[in-house]
């Protein structure tokens, strides 16, 4: 299969990869292959391939919002890093989905152009943040983007708009139809005073650095809050900060991180994940949600 899918010539294709190397956990099994497809027709070149074959795939950004299994991924990984496109006219940004969001988020404040500060710290890119409605601050994707191109389940391109996108709280329309793959979004932010903003990202990465383990591999937080409460909250009651199986321990820093500290495995980090949802359901009578994506 290998040689089948260099013979399509739609863009690099990494045999047998690892999926460890490919997320933020650090964990993961092997995988068939990762190809990186240039632009859109080769996209669908692949995808067409994929789909003839019967062959199991799955589109990924920055793998910094996903659990890999230990086991083999017996499918194809298809990352959009080379959507990387940027297009900067007044207030308007287009931006490829593999397009990183920090970068983005950086080369905007600098530009003077507001709206994205709240994504300086969130690992992941245009395509993911817009799959999931990645959010802080109090403030999310949802507020900046105006449309997205999409190619749909039936491999043909269209443009969704704000109101089509359904965003909500850490979810999108694109979020409840995966077969739906984000190329490219259109986000509106507004001018304001590049100083400002770049004093902004300053205080909250020192921010970031005080509060959050950023010094071990993690998906960032494990858990979306519930209404009028936070998940991290609930967790550090239950005692559970520092609380670890095998090498997948709840920070001590942040109680809705869950960190790969000493080369944890999958495994490790979903029973942590299953464990803590439990308890807090038994003590609180709440279903915390999981924001993870896990991967089998």
């Amino acid at each position: 299969m290998i040689d089948k899918l260099k013979k399509l010539k739609v863009g690099k294709v990494v045999d047998c990869p690892k999926m460890k190397d490919y997320t933020t956990y650090k964990v993961g099994g092997e995988c068939i292959a990762i190809v990186y497809p240039t632009n859109v027709e080769n996209l669908i070149k692949l995808l067409k391939y994929l789909k003839e074959n019967k062959i199991k795939y799955k589109v990924i950004g920055n793998g910094s919002n996903l659990i890999f299994s230990d086991e083999r991924y017996d499918g194809v990984i298809i990352n959009l890093k080379e959507f990387d496109k940027l297009e900067i006219n007044d207030t308007i940004v287009k931006v490829g989905a593999g397009y990183s969001l920090v970068k983005l988020s950086i080369k905007t404040a600098k530009l003077g152009l507001a709206g994205l500060e709240f994504a300086s710290g969130i690992p992941g890119t245009i395509g993911g943040a817009v799959f999931m409605n990645a959010g802080a601050y109090k403030s999310d994707m949802g507020y900046i983007v105006s449309e997205v191109s999409v190619l749909t389940p039936d491999l043909e391109v269209k443009t969704l708009y704000n109101k089509d996108l359904d965003f909500h709280y850490r979810t999108s329309f694109l979020q409840k139809n995966p077969d739906y793959i984000c190329l490219e979004a259109k986000l509106v932010l507004r001018s304001s005073n590049s100083n400002i903003l770049m004093d902004i990202i300053s205080e909250r990465k020192q921010r970031r650095l005080m509060t959050q383990p950023l010094e071990y591999p993690s998906a960032g937080s494990v858990f979306r809050n519930p209404e009028n409460d936070f998940a991290g909250r609930l967790i550090e009651e239950l005692g559970y900060k520092g609380k670890n199986i095998g090498g997948a321990y709840v920070s001590d820093k942040h109680a809705n991180f869950i960190i790969n500290k000493d080369h944890a495995t999958a495994s490790d980090i979903i029973k942590l994940i299953t464990e803590i949802k439990e308890k807090v359901k038994e003590k609180y009578n709440i279903d915390l949600i999981v924001e993870q994506e896990i991967v089998d």
